[in-house]
């Protein structure tokens, strides 16, 4: 019922501090949930081939109580809680090499046809209800974040080659940088990463341009930022960033 991987955090995932960067760790997120989807005989190779739907994640909700080092080494182990409604749910758990809860979070899936981009519904696919753990990795409710106080413009970003992955979308893990690229460097160097929410709302595909703003009214330790489609106006996703004074 729970997948476990090692990584070595190598000087590629790390950022400027020599601390595992946010989107490094989705990075391994999503390397251990496509193998625990293997071991459920539902893996993307099997759903593309068999059901023309491939996995998408919705949601992500993200607790770190200590933040891993280059060239540490973390064991990160997920497990499944089968899916309500249109959503599929999976927790993890990132633990160092004395067995120490580092971090924890949890996730939601959709399987997406690959022909329309339409949602599927969950039943398509089959898998043993038996590998369904009730366990939970934090404590919380993966429920939809909203628009907050006062936006203002950051930046612009236009998507291209280095940011899709094999679904031709934007991939999960971009967004986390493009969040994290909204603070300044000194903000960075004095304040750590403690919780991340983030909502994936729309596709973002090639040559689409992303505007990303920031809550001007947030406070040094909560910050909301949202990436809106130049094109069409509409919000591609939401994020949430809770900080802690190093």
């Amino acid at each position: 019922m729970i997948c476990q991987r090692e990584y070595s955090i190598n000087i590629s995932d790390v950022d400027f501090t020599k601390s595992l960067k946010l989107s490094a760790l989705f990075n391994y997120f999503q390397d251990i949930a496509s193998v625990g989807v293997e071991s459920l005989g539902i893996g993307i190779d099997t759903l593309i081939d068999k059901y023309n739907v491939t996995w998408v994640i919705t949601r992500f909700r993200i607790k770190i109580f200590r933040n891993p080092v280059l060239n540490e080494k973390i064991t990160i182990e997920t497990w499944h809680h089968g899916h309500k409604r249109l959503e599929f749910e999976r927790d993890f758990r990132v633990l160092d090499s004395d067995g120490n809860v580092i971090a924890a979070a949890a996730s939601s899936w959709i399987i997406l046809d690959i022909k329309t981009r339409e949602i599927r519904k969950p039943e398509l696919i089959t898998y043993d209800p038996s590998t369904i753990r009730e366990e939970h990795a934090i404590d919380c409710k993966v429920g939809r974040l909203k628009s907050v106080g006062e936006l203002e413009a950051v930046y612009k970003k236009r998507i291209g080659y280095s940011d899709i992955d094999f679904n031709g979308h934007l991939n999960n893990t971009k967004y986390v940088d493009y969040a994290m690229d909204c603070f300044c460097i000194e903000r960075l160097s004095e304040y750590s990463v403690k919780s991340i929410a983030i909502d994936y709302i729309s596709e973002a595909l090639p040559e689409d341009i992303l505007v990303l703003y920031k809550d001007v009214s947030s406070n040094a330790s909560l910050s909301y930022i949202e990436g809106t489609s130049e094109k069409s106006g509409k919000v591609v996703f939401r994020s949430q960033i809770e900080f802690e004074a190093k």
